[in-house]
């Protein structure tokens, strides 16, 4: 199985100006690319491993899989769940309830994503992830693959590597967070919610 590069779902430029055409480009053209390039040959170099009973590697290339897997992963719903921005952008219907209940108020929630986020230790994510009974969490990810939760299904991530919003914000991370919060396509997050639980 060959694990391909999707195409963005909106024009280079169609979150200007809260996320610019050249970092977008660079982002999903090189970087999103080179995670797609490390899966492919991580799961080449397994399947030769199990071809000719060389397990010598096979710790490094379990790896190399998590490490290119997660990131295929991760970059893949981050581009999903934005699009062109809007300064009062907020979640509605079921997925709104759903934040009111499990973080008390939206404020409360919106504080503690862009907390937990903004604290990534060196490069990561911040989640917003559900469970199949319908709770929702939050938390961060370091790298693409360290601190995931087993069994929380990630239905919303902002992207805090230094490549992911250097060339517009430098070190601002935190203003990068609240502009990508004016970015959030909550018709696909919530589109997302609905799937994760059970009927």
């Amino acid at each position: 199985m060959e694990f391909t590069l999707p195409e963005l779902p909106y024009a280079y430029d169609a979150l200007e100006p809260h996320y610019d055409k050249e970092t977008v480009t660079i982002h999903h053209d090189k970087h999103h690319a080179g995670y797609v390039k490390g899966l492919n040959n991580a799961m080449k170099k397994l399947a030769e491993a199990r071809e000719t009973g060389d397990y010598s590697l096979i710790k490094h290339w379990e790896r190399e899989q998590a490490v290119h897997g997660a990131g295929h992963f991760l970059h893949s719903l981050f581009w999903e769940n934005m699009g062109p921005g809007t300064e009062d952008n907020k979640a509605s219907g079921e997925l709104l309830e759903a934040i009111e209940k499990n973080f008390g108020s939206w404020e409360a929630f919106e504080k503690q994503f862009k907390a937990a986020t903004a604290a990534v230790e060196g490069s990561g994510w911040g989640v917003l992830a559900s469970c199949p009974h319908g709770s929702l969490h939050i938390f961060a990810v370091e790298n693409h693959q360290k601190v995931l939760v087993p069994g929380l299904e990630p239905i919303m991530v902002c992207d805090v590597w230094e490549h992911a919003y250097y060339l517009k914000y430098q070190n601002k991370r935190g203003e990068w967070i609240d502009n990508f919060f004016k970015l959030i396509n909550w018709n696909k997050v919530a589109e997302k919610y609905a799937k994760t639980k059970k009927a």
